[in-house]
């Protein structure tokens, strides 16, 4: 059984910082690891993802802005958010799957396996 637990989110206001971290239970060899987000009325939405090797991928509205890195022998996975804009607003969940490493790009081309609760990210004008 894994589990994931989210911490970091909380207000802040357009122009601001935050960073999300989640601890996984498990460490895995072969991973493709990442956050995705929810706002009310839309599908959840692939935010960042990291493989092995720091190979990474990120969604066109976040590139530039948001960092994905990975920490402590791969079970801690955080994403460093800078230059927050409003449209940030949302249900962050960190997430996991270890057999897609091959194809560990966004959008993924299936659910991934391993899910957190999910934290809530306010970006204020």
């Amino acid at each position: 059984h894994v589990t994931l637990e989210e911490s970091g989110g909380g207000s802040v206001q357009t122009g601001g910082s935050l960073t999300l971290s989640c601890v996984v239970s498990k460490t895995y060899s072969s991973y493709c690891m990442g956050w995705f987000r929810q706002t009310p009325g839309k599908e959840r939405e692939g935010v960042a993802l990291i493989a092995p090797y720091d190979v990474t991928s990120y969604s066109e509205s976040v590139k530039d802005r948001f960092i994905i890195s990975l920490y402590n022998t791969k079970n801690i996975v955080s994403l460093q958010m800078n230059r927050l804009k409003p449209e940030a607003t949302g249900t962050y969940y960190c997430s996991v799957d270890p057999w897609m490493t091959g194809a560990c790009h966004l959008p993924p081309s299936r659910e991934f396996d391993y899910w957190g609760q999910g934290i809530q990210v306010n970006v204020s004008q």
